[in-house]
């Protein structure tokens, strides 16, 4: 009853004119860079950072924090449309929102999209209205163990999603973990695998990676088919109908709740947790060999994760002051510079403030709604424009959001390299998922499992020594063997069906 007096009378302060036009500029601001590959909510907020000290600190953060979760809703726009995800986190969302939206279901991808994380996102906010300081000690006890145990689990995605031939899919998760290990050594800052050239130093960068495998491949893609349009069929209806929401409302609560919870670990992004989403979305469905050809919870899910994710990183910062992702790093970089310590203190202390901010979430989280859900209709069409027009488009937009993540022409090489490489292994049935997969978490795993040994003095039964990190493992062998079973049975259904799978 407290917590909700406090809410309310957050409320009272969000309400005022000044703080209702910070939140929709935030969230406004959120959704164009959502929308913008490379660009992403970090950069953003870090622009914006010294714009803000001209403000109050309660309209600042409001409007930093409408940017953070605002650029979860824009990110899917892309990803379903054009194939190009605006975010990494956008990658899973691409598997099935680019097929509907090239059996022109473009509309109802992205209304599904925006209603899943509208509703995920309201319900990490209640979460964090009433147990923020509950979950956030128990994210306390994750330590280097339980992340590498974590990361063992969340690799088992690679089978699972790694298409026709398992072969393929662990080669490719391979090659995605040695490309990963270029730049400086985790733990040593000693550079490996650049053969003397100083760019590589700073390794390959995963935004440019997944332009180049996702929109740039596509491009080459289109030309070789003489593609005329993205879809070439009637769009119909722009909106989700009933049978859309009663397919995909489960999906939005199981991809809620599955980001909520791991989105409250420091360091376990939103990229994380839409492919892990997305992978218990095709565990629990009857039909698992639709997905990857236009399953509409193929996009509920990994969206409702992602902004429910976004949601919960709010609790470990503002309840212990630990950032659980880049923005939220930036975010609290903005906390300090208004003499707002995170921390238990800051309910107390300052609770006027961390109440408004909160409230101001539900109000932003209504205007990302009400923003994305209009403009579903003019985005859907885009789909219908000549692809002669548009392949240039998608090309430029993809150049310069590879080129805007560090500023270095560098990464637009990457982009380019990559999109060839994402053709052929299209081209010729090799998985792309279990590549970025192991890419991203490669550097989780090896830095978890090295400081897991220092911890121990090289001690390797430290994994079983702890509940937590015990539990994981175990977790990660029963998902293992249910995995193998779903692509026998997923195998044998496309098998008799007469499919085709990449």
């Amino acid at each position: 009853m407290e917590a909700l007096q406090m809410l309310f009378s957050g409320f009272a302060l969000a309400l005022e004119p000044s703080n209702i036009l910070m939140a929709a500029l935030g969230a406004f601001v959120g959704t164009m860079v959502g929308v913008l590959p490379g660009l992403g909510p970090t950069s953003a907020i870090a622009i914006l950072l010294p714009l803000t000290a001209v403000l109050p600190p309660t309209q600042a953060i409001i409007m930093l924090a409408g940017i953070y979760y605002g650029a979860m809703y824009g990110g899917s726009s892309t990803a379903i449309l054009l194939n190009i995800p605006g975010e990494v986190a956008s990658v899973p969302t691409c598997l099935d929102g680019y097929p509907m939206a090239q059996q022109g279901r473009g509309g109802p991808a992205l209304g599904i999209a925006a209603i899943g994380s509208f509703i995920a996102g309201i319900m990490g906010i209640i979460a964090l209205t009433f147990f923020a300081p509950l979950f956030a000690e128990q994210a306390l006890k994750f330590g280097p163990p339980e992340y590498f145990a974590l990361m063992l689990l969340a690799l088992t995605i690679v089978v699972s999603l790694g298409g026709a031939s398992i072969g393929k899919a662990l080669a490719m998760g391979f090659f995605g973990y040695l490309l990963s290990l270029i730049g400086l050594g985790t733990m040593t800052n000693m550079p490996r695998l650049t053969f003397g050239y100083t760019p590589l130093w700073g390794g390959l960068d995963v935004i440019s990676v997944v332009i180049g495998l996702f929109a740039i491949s596509e491009v080459l893609n289109g030309i070789e088919e003489k593609k005329i349009a993205i879809s070439m069929g009637n769009i119909g209806s722009v909106f989700p109908g009933l049978k859309d929401l009663k397919q995909s409302i489960k999906s939005i609560f199981r991809g809620g709740a599955l980001g909520f919870f791991m989105g409250l670990l420091p360091g376990c992004s939103p990229a994380v947790t839409t492919f892990l989403a997305y992978d218990l979305e095709k565990k629990c469905s009857k039909t698992p060999e639709r997905f990857g050809k236009g399953a509409i919870e193929g996009v509920a899910a990994p969206e409702s994760a992602n902004n429910a994710t976004s949601s919960a990183g709010f609790i470990p910062l503002f309840a212990l002051g630990i950032p659980a992702s880049p923005p939220l790093a930036v975010l609290l970089g903005g906390l300090m510079i208004y003499g707002l310590t995170p921390g238990p203190l800051l309910f107390e202390q300052n609770g006027d403030f961390v109440w408004a901010v909160i409230a101001s979430m539900f109000i932003g989280n209504v205007m990302c709604l009400v923003l994305n859900l209009p403009l579903v209709g003019l985005w859907a069409r885009l789909t219908q424009i000549p692809y002669g027009i548009l392949a240039p488009i998608i090309l430029l937009i993809s150049i310069v959001g590879a080129y805007t993540v560090r500023n270095d022409m560098f990464d637009v090489l990457v982009a380019l390299i990559f999109g060839v490489v994402g053709y052929f292994m299209n081209k010729f049935n090799w998985p792309v998922v279990p590549f970025i997969i192991c890419f991203i978490l490669g550097p989780m795993l090896e830095r978890s499992l090295l400081q897991s040994f220092g911890m121990a003095f090289e001690n390797p039964f430290i994994f079983f020594q702890r509940p937590i990190s015990l539990t994981l493992l175990v977790a990660t062998g029963i998902f293992l063997v249910v995995s193998l079973k779903l692509r026998r049975r997923t195998q044998s259904r496309i098998d008799n069906s007469g499919f085709e799978v990449k």
